[in-house]
């Protein structure tokens, strides 16, 4: 399974973003996917998640402001990012949980300037 994260850049403060993860192969029988982030000189955190159910969590930090979701036929899932702040300057990172496998893809960097 190869994940390509797209759509990163820069933005100011209060702009908008949408991630986009594209995967190699069908997303149907993924149970989980995700996207994650890590600042410079922090732990990686996880920023939202979406099972094959399409039931989704947020990060408390993001609740409210940042959207995750799914399209089965474009093998694709979207992290959109609204009302976007300094501190989500990060590399964020897709993941995918398929068959008790982790998978990463390679990081597309976000930076929101104040």
């Amino acid at each position: 399974v190869q994940l390509q994260a797209s759509g990163g850049g820069l933005v100011q403060a209060g702009g908008s973003l949408r991630l986009s993860c594209a995967v190699s192969r069908s997303i149907v029988s993924i149970n989980l996917m995700g996207w994650f982030r890590q600042a410079p000189g922090k732990q990686r955190e996880l920023v939202a998640s979406i099972t094959s159910l399409n039931t989704t969590d947020y990060a408390d930090s993001v609740t409210g402001r940042f959207t995750i979701s799914r399209d089965n036929a474009k093998n694709t899932v979207y992290l959109q990012m609204d009302e976007l702040k300094p501190e989500v300057t990060a590399v964020h990172y897709c993941n995918a949980n398929y068959w008790h496998l982790a998978y990463w893809g390679r990081g597309t960097q976000v930076t929101v300037s104040s």
